[in-house]
């Protein structure tokens, strides 16, 4: 029997920048509970929810330490962890990224210090890998990014269309120029490093895009996160996670979103959506690099 926690983070409101303010990811966190206790059959019990004043960086690694410090103890051996909010990037500090950027996911008290950010206020891709990395083979990780780390990807139609980016610039020219030029690996890569190729990651669109905030069916949702839960429903936990890519991305595409979600994962990509069982290592998972 599976033993299982999960955390879902849904940031609309910024507390130092009202102007950022979101409007559909505290549904998506919502919506992504839901979909586990409905799909997966997590309890209430099992499922931490942080929105808005509560999704501080102090709240949500304590959280995810917490669910970590499980795992290594032996009382999870799924973990599920969901954040939809703005993204973010910032100068590479330890010098592990070539191109001298990181790519950083903004909690509710997201704050500047200088020309920078703070990074006590803000949680860059590398502590999530430091901490992730720390499981063990036997425990299965999935993350469910709907943010983005890039402001390029933003079109002129998306504006008249009820969309919005969630992105967020860095707060100062000086900031800006620091990583202008420079283009991070996706946080979802480098989370699959040194360790953590047994996990599974999906993200809301490729490293030059931009995830939308939409008005869909009457609300507002991450056009991802929207398309995710509607698809798992409808296949019954009964497609591959390849499979449910490809639907999520051609459902985006009819619906003229211009954001590609990617998937990476070895080892679980056989077996139904969000299901948690690792794939016998006789087994040659199905291949999970979609046509772009």
């Amino acid at each position: 029997m599976l033993h299982r926690t999960a955390l879902c983070i849904g940031i609309n409101q910024y507390q130092h920048f009202p102007s950022a303010t979101l409007s559909g990811c505290v549904n998506d966190a919502q919506d992504m509970a839901s979909l586990l206790k409905d799909l997966l059959g997590f309890e209430d019990s099992d499922i931490t929810r942080l929105s808005d004043q509560a999704a501080t960086k102090a709240n949500i690694m304590r959280e995810l330490k917490r669910m970590v410090e499980g795992a290594l103890a032996g009382r999870y051996d799924h973990l599920v962890f969901t954040f939809s909010g703005h993204g973010t990037q910032v100068p590479d500090l330890n010098l592990d990224e070539f191109d001298r950027a990181d790519e950083a996911f903004c909690p509710h008290d997201l704050a500047p210090s200088g020309p920078q950010w703070d990074r006590d206020h803000l949680i860059v891709d590398d502590e999530l890998h430091d901490l992730f990395v720390q499981l063990p083979s036997t425990v299965i990780l999935e993350v469910l990014l709907d943010t983005c780390h890039s402001g390029a990807g933003l079109r002129a139609a998306d504006l008249l269309m009820d969309r919005r980016p969630r992105y967020l610039p860095p707060p100062s020219v000086e900031a800006f120029r620091d990583i202008e030029y420079r283009h991070a690996r996706p946080a979802h890569q480098k989370l699959l490093e040194k360790g953590l190729s047994h996990h599974i990651l999906w993200t809301a669109c490729k490293q030059n895009q931009t995830a939308a905030d939409a008005f869909l069916d009457g609300a507002w949702h991450g056009a991802f996160t929207y398309h995710f839960c509607r698809e798992a429903r409808a296949s019954g936990n009964h497609l591959s996670r390849a499979k449910v890519l490809a639907k999520i991305r051609s459902d985006l595409g009819v619906a003229h979103f211009t954001q590609t979600p990617q998937l990476d994962c070895e080892a679980v990509t056989r077996h139904a959506v969000m299901r948690a069982e690792a794939v016998p290592a006789n087994v040659t998972p199905l291949p999970t690099d979609m046509p772009t």
